[in-house]
């Protein structure tokens, strides 16, 4: 999660699926906040109640469904695959120039929605025209387009909709390769020891901070942490208040 310049990986191993545990949040949430952005891919185990938020999909697995069969069908994939190229550019652009959320919208209502306009009626033309068998990899690839057609352009109509879910994926390799290495865990108590572990290198690895250096830090310093936690977060820490 995002507070203020700052980037906080939150890690917690359990037995319930994704959309449970954001439920589980959601119900935390004090009232009166405006619903939260939510991005994921289309599968059923991250759904919560979607009353309570505004779903994003992730357009890099829309994309996804056309790069895996372009080998079959060069030419189809290729309108797909360029036109969601250049929504991605615009969004970079955006970022490079750090625009706020509602200058960002308007770019992207300006630049990408005729883009995203013209390819959502190309997709339609394939099937009207019957160009494409519905039930075949393309035909499928088509629909999973349309049928999250809404939920995969939230960048057109809400500010600071996200297009993907890569920053989140990536963050989420860390933790699965740690699980692989401890073979799982043995009791949920140790499982809870390493997400808090992984939440603290993973938090520091987009702070620019040595996470070796700052858990040993924590150690060797415990008692100034628990007397101002705020003074040793990884971005506020500095090796210097650590040295001996």
């Amino acid at each position: 999660m995002q507070v203020g310049a700052h980037t906080i990986c939150l890690y917690d191993s359990g037995r319930d699926h994704a959309g449970e545990n954001l439920q589980s949040l959601l119900l935390q949430r004090q009232a009166g906040l405006d619903k939260p952005l939510v991005m994921s891919d289309a599968l059923s185990r991250n759904e919560a109640d979607e009353n309570e938020l505004i779903r994003c999909h992730c357009l890099a697995h829309g994309r996804r469904q056309f790069s895996d069969i372009e080998d079959v069908f060069p030419l189809e994939c290729q309108v797909v695959l360029d036109v969601i190229k250049q929504v991605f550019d615009p969004d970079d652009e955006a970022r490079e120039q750090e625009l706020d959320p509602e200058a960002r919208l308007a770019y992207h209502q300006s630049f990408s929605g005729p883009l995203m306009d013209g390819l959502k009626q190309w997709l339609q033309k394939q099937l009207d025209d019957r160009l494409v068998e519905p039930n075949s990899s393309l035909g499928k690839a088509i629909s999973y387009l349309q049928t999250y057609w809404t939920t995969l352009t939230r960048f057109l109509s809400i500010p600071g909709a996200p297009l993907d879910n890569n920053l989140v994926e990536r963050a989420l390799k860390l933790f699965i390769r740690q699980r692989k290495n401890s073979l799982f865990f043995r009791t949920e108590h140790s499982a809870y020891i390493a997400s808090v572990l992984t939440s603290l290198m993973a938090t520091c690895l987009y702070a620019g901070v040595n996470a070796l250096d700052y858990l040993v830090a924590l150690q060797e310093h415990r008692r100034e942490v628990v007397a101002d936690p705020a003074a040793w977060l990884p971005w506020s820490y500095a090796p210097s208040r650590a040295s001996p």
